[in-house]
């Protein structure tokens, strides 16, 4: 016992140093790692045979997992990753079987069942040894509802029943299967219980909030409703669990104030424990007082198997349901996900379709989640009143950026940015933070919802549109098969390592993740008319497609985390054209006399530049003799379009239509600067104004030395800045056409509504008789 206890601050630092790799804290890369599991037996292997009966080998391999947990030890029973294990530490693991036990061991099955004891069974079957050795216990305790687990488990539940087929075309493990079926027996196990009332929620228990989801529907609860929120948080005391809270609310741009903290309780627990871990007195209290239990907590990793994922995401999810049903009657509101439907060649997924063939669901992760909510379905043949909450693909929020860079979805949209390419697939069902908590809430708060499932997966993506959406955004990508783009990003990620997604570069190399990631790219779009209808009931937002809009600021977010890489001004332009014009300027003050002109090519080098920005990137020369005797450069330009939004300048008839800003370099070195302005005036020459360009110059830290006008000549405008329009070679020929009009369409729009704004500040004084005009106006 001491010397376990003298090596808990080893392993807590080295389980530090994992999860700094994971997220490129350190030097030490996942390629790097993945090499050890590959690399030639250590010098340090025994030359004694390892263990030959299973106690023995369990009892081993749990010794040296023990070193990568953050306890120090691990028991042969008890899952790896359960313990702290990451998946950094896993490749540890691996490595450190084969050098001390001589024993190769494929990684992909310590993703699938961690368990010490389960890692021998498979490691001496292998060789051959015998493993006959009683079977633990199916299923830990959870309360009255966690018996030993049954292979025969009673008849599912009739109505919209999942598919179930023979294990002779089963692509799971046939243990998964059996180990599914007895889990969902334990849903029998449950009380009875009697309806709840059918008021909204004042006293909310919230597990997952330290979560991307949780977190933001924690702040939507205390928004949209007066309940106080008990949040299940995994700690070791209250300040460790109110510290941890705080952290992840700041953490995804969310406040955290004192106002938050009075209308929540932090419950330190656990979700994988009987009882969450709580006293016995204040589960009974919970039990008789709460309104509503909303479980948002699960174990999300693609790459473990289901033996691995099942202590949270099933045994969880069964204890929720066992409070719900305990004491005062409580809706249970639990978060699924559409991946119950992720089986290649599935035909529909609509909310009350039928779900996957569950021997057709490989992944870990879908599988915990199917077997979730088929044991929830249950439940509720027991009176308790579950309402299935089901979201796709979680985007980030559309006006904080705050992003889940963990999260599938956002991986597989990082890399589209990143390479400039993309998988061909049929539908992305993925829908921004902010609107699928807005609907989870609502679901919860909303008496009338309770019971049903919902698709929270808001318009599906298709191909063209998420093409269409990057080139908009100046991100032009090449469309590639699954395998040919799998292996392309997989070694250009091994090439340039990017430490935020290592996780994907093990997703691409796991059989079983792709498999996961075929079936939703190949998948059906997921259908939500009760979703749809509850949205337009309650007055909420309705679901919009995650376009390049919105979007924006979750690209802006992982650009800056080095995750994406946004649009430069050095990049090959998405759209540009030549603007020449010619006129006088001289002394500030004086009448102009000199000739000045320029030539200069505008660019944009993505439609969100201008939609966000409103800026053109302007690049070209400019000619005046009075500023100096050589053209001078322009090193950086910038146009702004209606800087002012339409405020009159100097509140008066003049309106900003365009201002220009050029920082311009001669040969020597020197810097010089040109401010310009077009103006819209209440007069007739609206074609004059469109080219008139009012200018100051003078040389950099210096104020203005001329001043003048120039012009753009009549004849050029439709040639350059019409016909003349040039698009990325890149695009296809339609695409360059809807470029062109999409500038136009943009740039019209924006250019009327500048020229009609000081008619219409006329009219409207003229029709105000109360108003008198002052001095300035006067003179106008």
């Amino acid at each position: 016992m001491r010397e376990v206890n003298e090596n808990v601050p080893a392993a807590v630092d080295q389980r530090a140093t994992a999860e700094a790799i994971e997220r490129g804290g350190v030097g030490l890369t996942v390629t790097d790692l993945l090499a050890k599991v590959t690399a030639p037996a250590a010098t340090t292997r025994p030359d004694a045979d390892p263990p030959r009966d299973v106690d023995t080998l369990a009892a081993t391999i749990a010794g040296i997992a023990g070193r990568y947990v953050p306890a120090g030890r691990l028991s042969p029973d008890a899952d790896f990753f359960d313990a702290g294990g990451t998946s950094v530490s896993a490749v540890e693991l691996v490595a450190a079987l084969e050098a001390e036990l001589g024993t190769q061991l494929d990684l992909d099955e310590v993703f699938a069942d961690a368990r010490p004891i389960n890692l021998a069974k498979r490691m001496l079957a292998r060789t051959g040894a015998a493993t006959a050795v009683p079977e633990a216990a199916a299923a830990a305790a959870i309360g009255a509802v966690r018996p030993q687990a049954v292979a025969t488990p009673p008849p599912l539940l009739a109505g919209s029943p999942p598919r179930l087929t023979t294990p002779s075309d089963s692509t799971a493990r046939p243990d998964d299967l059996t180990q599914i079926l007895a889990d969902l027996s334990l849903a029998d196990r449950l009380p009875f219980t009697a309806s709840p009332d059918p008021v909204a929620p004042r006293r909310i228990l919230l597990t997952g909030a330290t979560g991307f989801l949780g977190s933001h529907m924690l702040l939507d609860l205390l928004r949209h409703s007066d309940a106080h929120v008990h949040c299940l948080v995994r700690a070791a005391d209250e300040k460790g669990a109110l510290t941890r809270l705080g952290e992840a609310l700041k953490g995804y741009a969310l406040p955290w104030s004192s106002e938050v903290r009075r209308r929540i309780t932090v419950l330190p627990g656990d979700i994988r424990q009987p009882h969450l871990g709580l006293p016995g007195d204040l589960w009974n209290t919970l039990a008789h007082e709460l309104d509503s239990v909303v479980g948002v907590a699960a174990a999300v990793d693609f790459l473990r198997g289901y033996q691995s994922l099942r202590t949270s995401n099933v045994l969880g999810a069964l204890t929720l349901a066992e409070l719900a049903a305990t004491g005062r009657p409580k809706p249970l509101h639990h978060i699924s996900s559409v991946a119950v439907f992720n089986e290649v060649g599935i035909p529909s997924m609509g909310e009350d379709d039928p779900l996957a063939h569950i021997d057709r669901l490989v992944a870990g992760y879908d599988q915990t989640k199917w077997a979730a909510e088929v044991a929830l379905r249950r439940a509720r043949d027991h009176g308790l009143v579950v309402t299935a909450l089901r979201p796709g693909g979680i985007g980030g929020h559309t006006r904080t950026g705050a992003c889940n860079p963990q999260d599938l979805s956002s991986g597989l949209i990082s890399a589209f940015g990143r390479f400039r390419t993309v998988p061909a697939f049929r539908y992305l069902n993925a829908a921004p933070v902010d609107w699928v908590s807005r609907v989870a809430v609502a679901a919860i708060c909303e008496p009338d919802a309770w019971g049903f499932d919902y698709n929270l997966t808001g318009v599906p993506n298709t191909l063209d549109d998420v093409v269409r959406d990057m080139a908009l955004g100046g991100m032009h990508v090449r469309v590639q098969d699954w395998d040919e783009w799998r292996a392309d990003a997989l070694a250009r990620l091994q090439a340039e390592p990017v430490p935020e997604l290592a996780f994907l570069t093990r997703v691409l190399q796991s059989p079983t993740a792709l498999k996961l990631c075929e079936a939703t790219l190949k998948g059906p779009a997921a259908t939500a008319d009760r979703t749809t209808a509850l949205v337009e009931a309650l007055g909420l937002p309705p679901a919009a497609r995650y376009d390049a809009r919105a979007q924006l600021k979750t690209f802006e977010r992982l650009a800056h985390d080095g995750l994406a890489r946004l649009p430069h001004k050095d990049d090959q332009p998405y759209l540009w054209f030549t603007e020449t014009t010619e006129g006088r300027v001289g002394p500030v003050g004086a009448t102009p006399d000199t000739p000045c002109a320029m030539s200069l090519t505008l660019s944009i080098a993505s439609m969100h530049q201008l939609v966000t920005d409103r800026r053109v990137d302007v690049r070209g020369e400019l000619t005046c003799p009075a500023l100096h005797p050589e053209p001078l450069t322009v090193a950086r330009g910038d146009i702004w379009v209606r800087p002012e939004e339409g405020i009159p300048h100097g509140h008066g008839l003049r309106h900003q239509l365009l201002r220009y800003r050029l920082e311009l370099t001669d040969t020597d070195g020197g810097r010089w600067w040109l401010e310009g302005h077009k103006y819209a005036r209440a007069r007739r020459d609206l074609w004059r104004q469109t080219r008139a360009l009012t200018v100051q110059l003078g040389r950099e830290g210096e104020p203005a030395s001329l001043a003048g006008e120039v012009v753009v000549p009549a004849d050029s405008y439709v040639r350059d800045q019409i016909d003349g329009i040039r698009v990325d070679p890149r695009l296809t020929g339609q695409e360059k056409r809807a470029a062109k009009l999409t500038w136009l369409a943009w740039f019209g729009l924006e250019m009327g509504r500048g020229l009609i704004g000081p008619f219409a500040r006329a009219a409207a004084d003229l029709l105000d008789l109360r108003r008198t005009p002052n001095s300035t106006e006067h003179h106008r």
